[in-house]
């Protein structure tokens, strides 16, 4: 499994007015998408987030989201090492993911960019 990097998780009010500060600190386009009611852009190593509370309140739980190869390999990494996915690997926007719980209770997503 390998690592290729994270992506920190920013929740915002208002996703339209943040965007151009993102998108001008981090030098590139935001991709924007939605998923479960929650409006997201990616830009760069941001995630910015908004949407309902009760959604945000579950994503929220989730400390970081980390790039890797393969989740179906991260999964057995994670499981062999203690760990528990707790959802996925499901198809997303702009690849599969899972969510993992790590034996000290940390909660992360992984992500990968396979179809």
């Amino acid at each position: 499994m390998d690592i290729l990097g994270t992506t920190l998780r920013v929740y915002v009010d208002d996703l339209d007015k943040v965007i151009p500060f993102y998108e001008g600190l981090a030098g590139g386009r935001a991709m924007r998408f939605e998923r479960g009611g929650v409006h997201v852009a990616a830009v760069g190593c941001f995630l910015l987030m908004s949407g309902p509370e009760s959604q945000l309140e579950v994503l929220r739980k989730v400390a970081a989201t980390i790039a890797v190869t393969d989740v179906e390999e991260t999964a057995q990494v994670v499981t062999g090492l203690g760990g528990e996915v707790v959802a996925g690997p499901l198809p997303t926007p702009a690849g599969r993911n899972l969510i993992a719980r790590h034996p000290d209770g940390s909660v992360y997503e992984y992500a990968d960019r396979k179809a």
